[in-house]
């Protein structure tokens, strides 16, 4: 008789993002004549820029010809991406990351949930709180996670370091050692961020400590102050102790489209084993790489017309974070993030829950946000809004929002 891997039987209900699509059917079916706004899923709204648009369409035609046809991608990504990124994304900002240290994926949330395979299962992880549910379900999903308490909403081999107002939202070094920490800034959900000093301080405790950081680096391109880092390679000793995920969905519109990497630095080593090897054979194995068409459609990406065009749409995406946060501050909302991430994080009025107010909202505004708990006990009491909707759908909310 088969038998079926048992860690999954421990995840508690479905992915956050499935309960509210969930949610959201039922309340349309049950009231057919409202109009439902989403703010809720981190998904963007405006179309693929012009640039990446002719470089899809010439690399159709490329596909089409038996002279330009391409297969199999290479399994780290086309050199050409991989050299426009190590240039443009970390050379130009005086990092020292190679073309070889990148790895292209479909996405960095495929990336997020897989790099864990290359760790022993006995390793100890520590994630900021509120989360993105992914680093712990995936961990979950290996066994790494020990036993899960319904009542704290905590995992008990999980060293959670909560982000609240009193810091910031930002974490803490954690007084329980741990060998892999999660982090993310600009922060999903929260939309909070570190400075360069800040995050240099991970480094040399990871470094210290001999953990590695698995940062999330998906929101760099809403960065606005200058003083808040664009990678962790920004800092003296990351090449040691980090693993950096990037994704093409956020900066340029490719969530449906899907393109991401993740960069492994060569003296990122376990004893003489170096990570970058692990994930190579990683890769190697189980992924047929990035198609073509999506790789040139991310080189256009760091074309001249691409970087402005793409400026143009952060910067649309930006001034509805403006309007939300604005719009709920002037409502009597408690609201932080909106400045250098495309997320407001609100706290809920009164003493609802973060459920009780996604469902308030929903029935009263019609406005679909996502409750702060779904991304770890520290979210209780809070709620997101994204900035990705459309301009007239973001102030359409946000007048409803005020008319409750």
């Amino acid at each position: 008789m088969f038998k079926i891997n048992e860690n999954y039987l421990k995840l508690p209900g479905s992915y956050l993002f499935s309960t509210i699509a969930k949610k959201v059917n039922e309340f349309q079916a049950a009231n057919p004549d409202k109009s439902v706004i989403r703010l809720g899923i981190g998904d963007v709204t405006q179309p693929l820029a012009p640039a990446i648009i002719d470089a899809l369409h010439g690399a159709v035609d490329e596909m089409g010809k038996a002279e330009t046809f391409h297969g199999y991608a290479p399994d780290l990504g086309y050199e050409f991406l991989r050299t426009a990124i190590a240039k443009n994304d970390y050379a130009d900002r005086g990092c020292d990351i190679a073309a070889d240290e990148i790895f292209v994926s479909d996405g960095a949330k495929c990336d997020s949930g897989n790099i864990q395979e290359i760790f022993s299962v006995d390793n100890k992880i520590a994630v900021c709180d509120p989360v993105y549910p992914v680093y712990v379900d995936t961990n979950v999903m290996a066994g790494r996670t020990g036993t899960y308490d319904p009542k704290t909403e905590m995992w008990s081999d999980v060293i959670y370091m909560p982000c609240t107002a009193e810091n910031n939202f930002a974490p803490e070094l954690p007084k329980e050692t741990p060998d892999m920490i999660y982090l993310c800034f600009p922060n999903n959900p929260t939309g909070a961020t570190i400075t360069k000093d800040q995050l240099q301080v991970w480094v040399d405790y990871a470094n210290k400590v001999g953990a590695v950081i698995i940062y999330d680096a998906a929101y760099e391109a809403y960065i606005s102050e200058p003083d808040v880092p664009h990678t962790i390679f920004e800092c003296e000793g990351a090449r040691t102790c980090a693993i950096e995920l990037k994704s093409f969905s956020k900066n340029a519109g490719f969530t449906g489209t899907r393109l991401g990497y993740t960069v492994i630095p060569k003296d990122l080593k376990c004893g003489d084993v170096m990570l970058h090897s692990l994930w190579a054979r990683r890769h190697g194995t189980k992924y047929n790489g990035a198609p073509y068409i999506q790789q040139r459609a991310g080189e256009a990406v760091y074309s001249p017309e691409g970087k402005e065009q793409l400026a143009k749409q952060v910067a649309y995406y930006m001034n509805n974070a403006k309007v939300i946060k604005e719009g709920l501050q002037e409502a009597g909302y408690t609201v932080s993030g909106g400045v250098n991430a495309p997320y407001i994080w609100l706290k809920t009025p009164g003493s609802m829950t973060s459920w009780e107010f996604f469902d308030y909202l929903l029935a009263n505004a019609n406005v679909v946000g996502t409750p702060g708990s779904g991304f770890g006990p520290s979210g209780e009491g809070y709620f997101r809004l994204t900035a990705f909707g459309t301009y007239e759908n973001t102030v359409a909310a946000l007048e409803r929002i005020r008319k409750m």
